[in-house]
């Protein structure tokens, strides 16, 4: 059974139906199985007297042609009606363009369409392949966009029926208070969101099976496409290996990704293509280095230092563990229970990264020398108001914070509060506040 999540997402559709009522059509983008398409389905069944879904992966040509000429309108929209056998109603119905990136001119076609004012008009599709099928086409400037990440904390635990968990965690945060004896119980929560991750066919496959290697198979199965849809893009398989090598990277306790060492020789321009074709796809999520942190850190982002993370922390387990042709319970069972030996830092590190990201928070990270041989790390940075809030992440409980305290020195002028994120109980130390994992997203 398919089961419906609920996304927090669809709110978002709700006011944009509202207070533009009609006025603008709505992309959703994000990565392919993320649960787009899903949604915006599921939003027009409950908000609409009618709807049409045109999956343009599976659309006929006769369709895609109707898109080619826009002067009758009228005729578009009887045969819409009658290829899809629904009755559409002036200002109750909605159209949605489903992986819109296959049918250029249909996106085109949306400041017509738009403009005609009849119905209302949703979009989905994954950039990576909109931005390649872009070339010729005028991108409608009656389009808002909205990204679908991968299930959030509070999501995944709506998908378990729990609703208590987050808000009863809010209120330890707002109070500044430890949980204490219920500590590692939200703490084994929490490693079981980062070990299943948020891709609602994962967290489905988990809700039927209670099966971990059940769990890793729907994710090898996405991370399937993913490659198939980086051969499409790229049939030298660089595109692929940037995204598979994600995790050797970030083991390795590098301060960056470096692409080089994974590609070897390649061109410059090149190179700035494949990134930006993988950050596209939404698949991943890039932290640059602010070269002088400050409240505007896009302005001193250092395009050729940046480190790249999983999107789906879930996809990123399965991936560091990828040698294997699937992963054994055992290997999840230990992970979830904090006993596998190998250093997990590198897993809490994308786990805080996609948190950052779902509340809304854009990725920086700083290094500076601390001697000839080491480096200090702040590992995010975030700017809040005219003031700076510096992140170090540790996976273990031990709480010494060197980097923080070092840059918060250095930077006093412009730092407010400053963060450990840990795996132990919420404390305060000092001027720094060390925070249990599963709090990131109150930041």
């Amino acid at each position: 059974m398919e089961r419906i999540f609920k996304r927090k997402l669809y709110d978002r559709l709700l006011e944009w139906k509202h207070i533009q009522n009609g006025k603008t059509a709505m992309l959703i983008e994000g990565a392919r199985r993320v649960g787009k398409s899903t949604l915006v389905e599921q939003f027009a069944k409950n908000e609409y007297e009618s709807y049409i879904l045109i999956d343009f992966i599976e659309a006929t040509d006769e369709v895609k042609a109707l898109f080619n000429n826009l002067m009758n309108k009228d005729f578009i929209f009887l045969q819409l009606q009658s290829i899809y056998n629904v009755v559409l109603q002036e200002r109750k119905s909605v159209i949605i363009f489903d992986e819109v990136q296959n049918c250029p001119k249909a996106r085109q076609a949306i400041k017509y369409l738009v403009k005609d004012g009849r119905y209302d008009y949703i979009e989905t599709g994954s950039l990576i392949s909109i931005k390649k099928n872009t070339k010729d086409i005028t991108i409608p400037s009656e389009e808002e966009r909205i990204t679908l990440y991968p299930m959030d904390y509070e999501e995944f635990r709506w998908a378990l029926d729990d609703t208590a968990t987050v808000p009863l965690l809010r209120t330890f945060y707002d109070q500044k208070l430890p949980l204490n004896m219920a500590h590692r119980e939200k703490m084994r929560d929490f490693r079981l969101y980062m070990l299943i991750g948020g891709m609602p066919q994962a967290v489905n496959t988990y809700l039927e099976t209670n099966n971990f290697s059940m769990v890793d198979l729907a994710k090898r199965g996405i991370i399937k496409i993913y490659q198939d849809d980086f051969q499409k893009l790229d049939s030298s398989g660089r595109l692929e290996t940037l995204f598979m090598e994600i995790p050797s990277q970030l083991s390795q306790n590098n301060n960056r990704y470096k692409p080089y060492a994974v590609l070897g020789d390649v061109d410059e321009n090149k190179l700035t293509e494949l990134l930006k074709n993988l950050e596209d796809s939404k698949t991943t999520l890039f932290s640059y280095h602010s070269n002088d942190p400050n409240v505007g850190m896009s302005l001193t982002k250092d395009i050729t230092k940046y480190k790249i993370f999983c999107a789906d922390t879930g996809l990123f387990v399965t991936l560091a563990f990828w040698d294997k042709d699937h992963t054994d319970n055992i290997i999840y069972q230990k992970l979830l229970n904090d006993k596998l030996n190998t250093n997990l830092g590198y897993i809490y590190e994308n786990m805080i990264a996609q948190t950052l990201t779902a509340t809304g928070n854009k990725l920086f990270y700083y290094t500076w020398a601390k001697d000839d041989t080491h480096n200090y790390e702040i590992d995010f940075l975030l700017s809040r108001g005219a003031k700076l809030y510096p992140i170090e992440v540790k996976s273990s409980g031990y709480n010494s914070h060197k980097s923080l305290d070092a840059f918060c020195e250095k930077f006093s002028h412009i730092v407010d509060k400053r963060y450990l994120i840990y795996t132990k109980d919420f404390k305060r130390d000092g001027q720094t506040t060390l925070l249990p994992a599963y709090m990131t997203m109150f930041i």
